[in-house]
């Protein structure tokens, strides 16, 4: 793995109003949101947030209607101007890029994909995904063969001479998806997505993203409200409120170590064998264990995965490290409390 990070956030801040770097030089850190609006008539879009993005690695932030997502990730392109704090991708801090470097790292390496499609009503299907390596200046020929290749890549195949409007809502999100690789872009940011579909169009929606992330290994940032989607699609997620950090750390952290109440009510109807590995609740291995022959899981496996292997042992089973190393035992008991269990 490449210990870099492909995108460093640092102290980002945003604050709308007429003067947001006077207001952000004398600001109170004790107040909130709601009283820096009162006071100053300035609004805290996003405050003093710092992360990063690995390479390959889908990072979620999550949070309500209100929260700053949309406003985050949206001053990661600079699409809205940070009032203060770094950017860092591939060490290059894109806060000091001039407007011609930012249009090439728009155009280039980064794509961005929402929650509504923007297609073209009167240009096909296979020009609408072509439409980025249009702007760019490539040949139609080559456009349009890597438009189809990339068609047939989402599942529309066959669809590239009919029109946006011929196509339903979760075909339309998969031309967006389309588009957005079409120029092969190192880090995609996709925002609410899948929102506006069917829960059914949105769920094979999110399984196709995940099997197609398998495939290309992208950068991914991904914005949503819900937070079953968020520990569905994220490697890391940030969970924001009032335009700040509650908490960052994996599904599974988050899930099992909730940091405070305002994340603890997310978590609440997660079905936390989904989310659980086997390392998080296996105990220290017996000597019987050691001894017996039992079948072997790795401690990194999700419990749902092991619920019929476990139903199906009459002792316990052993768990190995990424080594193979034995460092605990898991046994139907500890699976069906983990089932069972709320905190």
């Amino acid at each position: 793995m490449i210990n870099s990070a492909k995108v460093a956030c640092r102290n980002i801040w945003k604050i709308f109003g007429a003067n947001p770097h006077r207001i952000l030089e004398g600001l109170d850190h004790s107040l909130t949101r709601a009283e820096v609006q009162e006071q100053t008539g300035h609004v805290i879009g996003v405050r003093d947030m710092s992360f990063s993005v690995e390479h390959g690695e889908t990072f979620v932030v999550m949070g309500l209607s209100g929260s700053g997502k949309s406003t985050l990730v949206r001053c990661l392109s600079r699409l809205i101007e940070p009032t203060a704090g770094e950017i860092i991708i591939d060490d290059v801090d894109i806060m000091k890029m001039s407007d011609s470097e930012l249009i090439e790292l728009r155009r280039h390496r980064m794509s961005m994909v929402f929650q509504h499609f923007g297609l073209f009503p009167h240009r096909k299907i296979v020009e609408n995904v072509a439409f980025g390596l249009e702007i760019r200046g490539l040949a139609k020929q080559p456009r349009m063969d890597k438009a189809m290749e990339v068609l047939e890549m989402v599942g529309l195949g066959g669809w590239e001479n009919n029109y946006p409007r011929e196509l339903s809502g979760g075909m339309q999100q998969r031309v967006g998806l389309a588009r957005a690789m079409a120029v092969d872009p190192e880090i995609l940011i996709f925002d609410e997505p899948f929102s506006a579909l069917d829960p059914l169009i949105r769920r094979e929606m999110q399984d196709e993203l995940l099997a197609l992330q398998e495939k290309v290994h992208k950068t991914m940032v991904f914005i949503t409200h819900d937070f079953l989607e968020a520990i569905k699609m994220g490697d890391h997620i940030a969970i924001m409120k009032d335009g700040e950090t509650s908490q960052i750390g994996t599904p599974e952290e988050i899930v099992a170590t909730p940091a405070d109440g305002y994340v603890q009510e997310f978590t609440e109807d997660v079905p936390r064998y989904k989310v659980l590995s086997v390392g998080k609740v296996m105990i220290e291995p017996t000597t019987v264990t050691l001894s017996c022959g039992a079948p072997v899981v790795s401690k990194n496996a999700k419990l749902d995965s092991l619920i019929d292997v476990v139903s199906s042992c009459e002792g316990a089973c052993c768990v190995v490290d990424e080594d193979g190393e034995l460092c605990g035992e898991i046994n139907r008991t500890i699976v069906l409390q983990a089932m069972n269990s709320r905190s």
